[in-house]
């Protein structure tokens, strides 16, 4: 063994251990703000919601404080609205209350150290018009907000099912030439632009619906059915009748409609949209315009009730079509009689 070898190595090991015990200190000389992710937001109701955060690294430095902040604008800080939930890393749950109702809020996570403050991503959800709200989801996933006006419960959002409940497929027509020269259920989205159906939902043929053409199929979730002519009027009359429904159905804030169309309230929560349609010979107008929406009831063979909203106030009332035409569907919950 040359002389000092086993010097040198001692010194070597005590200099590592030297080298550690002072790149620690230097972090905690010199903390960062915690890292922290937001979490998704569950139990909406008209005036609370659940979210949380995940503390998935202190910074250096102890975690005093940690919660969520919201607000009615983007980028919430803690000198809007907060929860306090402790102090720490991992994750936690907060319960926010007192929400307006029908109201798109903002939300972060957050927490503090020696360091400052860290903001997760930022998430956003919109409290329900009432406790009457609920929610649905169609047998490919499509999730519905629902409504109860009166003793009714309704859809608040044009069906989106390019299926049937059993799992079959509902025929996608993009043609004018096919669509005209069917007499068989079809489906379309409008302009054939699938941007459309997330906004607008799906258009439809009569015969769609038709159990006599469908072979008794259902377009609808399980539970829900699509609403004949004279529950529709049961909407209208517990409104006030046709008139007075248009505006309490009808979605407020769109670009068409509210320039045009100040009776729009929405009051109902039924949050009707101009989805247009698409006539009997293929074309597609009104979008943004006019909405029209199926029943389930026919008044002449090629011939069935549908009901229309406009931007220009008109609508509510029964409308006579030819089963060709391509129109919204909102579905009603079974627990409504079927006449």
């Amino acid at each position: 063994m040359m002389p000092f070898e086993g010097f040198n190595r001692n010194s070597a090991g005590i200099f590592l251990l030297l080298l550690i015990f002072l790149i620690n200190s230097c972090k905690k000389d010199n903390p960062e703000p915690p890292a922290i992710t937001t979490v998704t937001i569950t139990d909406v109701s008209s005036t609370t919601a659940s979210s949380g955060g995940i503390v998935t690294n202190d910074g250096g430095a102890p975690v005093v404080s940690k919660g969520v902040a919201w607000s009615i604008n983007e980028n919430p800080t803690v000198e809007n609205y907060r929860t306090l939930e402790g102090s720490g890393s991992g994750s936690f749950i907060s319960t926010i209350t007192l929400l307006k109702p029908a109201t798109l809020y903002y939300l972060r996570a957050y927490a503090t150290n020696s360091a400052g403050i860290s903001y997760g991503n930022q998430t956003n959800f919109t409290t329900y018009l009432n406790d009457q709200t609920g929610s649905v989801f169609d047998g490919e996933g499509n999730y519905y907000t629902t409504q109860t006006i009166g003793t009714q419960t309704w859809m608040t959002e044009n069906l989106k099912a390019t299926k049937y409940r059993n799992g079959t497929d509902i025929p996608l027509v993009t043609s004018d030439w096919d669509w005209y020269n069917l007499m068989s259920p079809a489906c379309c989205v409008y302009d054939n632009r699938q941007i459309n159906k997330s906004d607008y939902g799906v258009l439809y043929n009569w015969y769609a619906i038709d159990i006599g053409q469908d072979g008794s199929k259902n377009i609808c979730p399980t539970g829900w059915h699509v609403p004949t002519d004279a529950e529709w009027s049961i909407l209208t009359t517990y409104l006030g009748g046709d008139s007075a429904a248009v505006g309490k159905l009808k979605e407020t804030g769109l670009t068409h409609w509210q320039s045009k169309n100040n009776d729009a309230t929405n009051e109902t929560g039924f949050t009707a949209r101009p989805g247009g349609i698409r006539n009997f010979d293929g074309g597609f107008y009104d979008l943004g315009y006019y909405g029209a929406w199926w029943t389930s009831t026919e008044f002449i063979r090629g011939g069935a009730y549908c009901r229309y909203l406009g931007y220009d106030g008109s609508g509510g009332f029964s409308w006579r079509r030819f089963e060709q035409d391509g129109f919204s569907v909102r579905c009603i919950k079974n627990s409504t009689p079927v006449k």
